[in-house]
């Protein structure tokens, strides 16, 4: 079991994660201050509903204050800090002469929680934080987040262009390759160590992906848009250099303009975005480690969680049923 205290992307993952905080804040249920649009708790609420002391806070406070701010923990002064007083003043007799006053918001409390070592109470709720993660995942994949990348409404229309690209890739490879039929899996797969540095077998052994089993019917649309370029740009280059020598070209050969395409510039960025994103959406969805990415592991962004597990996620046959009419015109075309 994952341990809160110590390590910030598990934090980071879980808080930035609404589906799992819509949750928590049903289960948690504590009474908060609504402003500024969100529920707010002093350090004395906090203190009671952690029991512990407000000097524990400040000190976590110092220790974890850039984390704590950057999920909502705000320091209220001027006009807000005025604003608080005339709507709460009264219920936490705040003195008049408060010149600021340090609030949580329902992210920084339960960041807090999970940073906390010496309240119990903040370790029983880091043990239900974990089981409302796993009930919540289940919930949104199905049982299994194997294919949860085709939850992503990208997905459908990246898969169905993909044949395309690989089909002009191993036309080169058939054309402008002189080499037997294992070619085309040597290839697949130095492209795939090209991009996530991890050969065909590899990934499927990490996934756990079986002998029937589509390699890229797990990947995300990043990550496959990206292989397409690949095998489409590595096509163009093929052919043109074949003409140029008037021949196939050799293994050798090949390698040496796989390995000079895969350094152009163009690619470096497009590749770093690929593996960070499926390095750290492996990590925070399925709970896969790829031992070679972990350089690129990061939290798991907002934007991320509302795309796969949000209101505009959907199962691929749901996407599937939603745009038979536009499949039956392509096909009729």
């Amino acid at each position: 079991m994952k341990d809160l205290t110590v390590s910030n992307i598990d934090r980071q993952n879980i808080l930035n994660n609404n589906v799992v905080l819509d949750n928590l804040r049903i289960y948690v249920g504590a009474p908060g201050m609504f402003f500024l649009e969100e529920y707010k708790y002093t350090k004395q609420q906090i203190s009671e509903f952690y029991q512990i002391d407000v000097a524990t806070i400040e000190r976590y406070l110092d220790g974890n204050e850039k984390e704590l701010k950057h999920n909502g923990y705000l320091v209220l002064k001027g006009k807000n800090l005025k604003e608080f007083k005339i709507q709460f003043g009264h219920i936490l007799n705040l003195s008049s002469k408060t010149a600021q006053l340090g609030v949580f918001n329902f992210r920084s409390f339960l960041n807090l929680g999970m940073l906390l070592v010496e309240s119990e109470m903040a370790k029983a709720l880091r043990s239900k934080i974990l089981d409302i993660v796993i009930d919540t995942l289940n919930e949104k994949s199905g049982g299994s987040t194997k294919y949860i990348n085709q939850r992503d409404e990208d997905f459908l229309n990246t898969i169905l262009k993909e044949p395309h690209y690989r089909k002009e890739f191993t036309q080169a490879l058939n054309l402008y390759l002189d080499l037997g039929n294992v070619k085309y899996s040597i290839y697949t797969s130095k492209i795939y160590e090209c991009i996530f540095k991890e050969n065909a077998v590899e990934y499927k052994k990490i996934l756990n992906i079986s002998e029937k089993e589509n390699a890229r019917d797990t990947m995300y649309a990043e990550v496959l848009k990206l292989i397409a370029s690949f095998e489409s740009g590595l096509a163009y280059e093929m052919k043109k250099k074949s003409e140029v020598l008037n021949r196939k070209l050799t293994k050798s050969e090949m390698d040496s303009l796989l390995q000079e395409f895969y350094k152009h510039p163009l690619f470096v960025p497009l590749i770093e975005d690929a593996r960070t994103k499926m390095a750290s959406r492996d990590y925070g969805f399925r709970k896969i480690f790829h031992d070679n990415l972990k350089n690129y592991i990061d939290s798991v962004s907002k934007s991320d969680f509302d795309r796969f597990l949000g209101e505009k996620s959907k199962a691929l046959e749901k996407r599937i049923d939603e745009n038979i009419d536009v499949f039956k015109r392509l096909k009729n075309r």
